[in-house]
């Protein structure tokens, strides 16, 4: 489900009730724990975190016109999905995730490369969504993403 909001709030405005208060929720504790630098956007459809091209003039290697992604969320048809980058990248963090999560939620862990899915929304662990969104700086973000670039 893309939206064509243009604004996050635009985009929250548009779903069910339900959705809405799920949404405003990760974009709460995301918002109150990414580290300084990343910027709210939307992109693909989503509520997205991104590195600005103030502070990465390059952009993103698949389309260098756009800011480098790091985060989004977004309500998709079955479930509520975020999409942490890092957790693709960097196995360490991966890790850390997965064995965080049953700590934090009742729900059977539904991830797949860099999206995890919530279906009950619930059970959405907003706390960990937090922990997991102040985990990298966005010097470190860039450092890792060139890293990956260059194998």
């Amino acid at each position: 489900m893309q939206s064509n909001a243009q604004t996050p709030d635009q985009y929250i405005e548009e779903l069910p009730e339900d959705r809405k208060i799920a949404i405003s929720n990760l974009r709460k504790v995301i918002q109150e724990n990414l580290p300084e630098g990343f910027q709210e956007t939307m992109g693909y459809g989503m509520i997205g975190y991104v590195v600005p091209h103030s502070l990465y003039p390059n952009g993103y290697h698949c389309a260098p016109n756009l800011p480098l992604p790091f985060l989004s969320i977004a309500s998709q048809k079955n479930f509520i999905a975020v999409y942490h980058m890092l957790v693709y990248f960097d196995p360490t963090l991966n890790e850390w995730f997965v064995n965080e999560f049953p700590k934090h939620s009742k729900a059977k862990l539904d991830m797949g490369k860099s999206c995890i899915r919530f279906k009950k929304l619930d059970q959405i662990p907003f706390e960990l969504i937090g922990e997991l969104a102040s985990k990298v700086t966005v010097d470190e973000w860039i450092k890792i993403y060139e890293a990956q670039l260059k194998r």
